[in-house]
């Protein structure tokens, strides 16, 4: 019964690690994009032939 609890622990403290990765990770993404079109503007919108 203790090493179930113990699971329990592990899996919602691993669960409570979710929301903090999924920010960290749009963050991540949002500022590359950000940076990518500061030093190209419009290329993702209209490539070049």
């Amino acid at each position: 019964m203790q090493t179930k609890n113990k699971e329990q622990s592990y899996f919602l403290r691993y669960l409570s690690l979710i929301p903090v990765l999924a920010v960290i990770a749009i963050s991540i993404a949002f500022s590359t994009w950000v940076i990518f079109n500061y030093f190209f503007p419009d290329l993702l919108f209209h490539p070049m032939p």
